[in-house]
């Protein structure tokens, strides 16, 4: 089904995404760790993106209602763009490989959240960040 084949490509980009974070951190900003949500969030936006699929994402944006929720948007995604999708299978959004890797990362640089592929304005990947991320973060702009 179209679940399952989401949650298998979710999977996959989980595994490489904890791959990628150490040696793009490594080479991108040796000695350095995010300590912020809109910190890791910039570098998803930007190096990350660039190093993973050869240019920046479209749009970061924050949820009007929710301050958990973050926006990745990217117009044409290229895991989407050399895809031949089954007319059956037609609501198949493989950019659910991008949102794994998204999570993998986001949790292994110590901001645990879920992340969710969704059709509109293109691709946008949803980032819901645990309670815990939001309410750290909120300690810290105090400094």
């Amino acid at each position: 089904s179209v679940a399952e084949l989401q949650a298998r490509l979710a999977r996959l980009g989980h595994h490489v995404g904890l791959r990628a974070l150490d040696a793009l951190v490594a080479r991108e900003r040796p000695g350095r760790r995010e300590t912020k949500v809109l910190g890791v969030l910039l570098f998803v936006k930007g190096p990350l993106w660039r190093a993973l699929f050869g240019r920046e994402a479209d749009k970061l944006e924050q949820a009007n209602d929710d301050d958990r929720t973050f926006y990745v948007i990217e117009r044409e995604p290229v895991v989407n763009t050399f895809v031949s999708v089954p007319r059956e299978n037609s609501s198949l959004n493989c950019a659910a490989f991008a949102a794994g890797l998204l999570e993998a990362v986001l949790g292994a640089a110590g901001f645990p959240a879920r992340v969710s592929a969704h059709w509109h304005k293109g691709t946008t990947l949803m980032i819901k960040f645990d309670e815990a991320v939001i309410a750290r973060d909120k300690s810290l702009e105090g400094r």
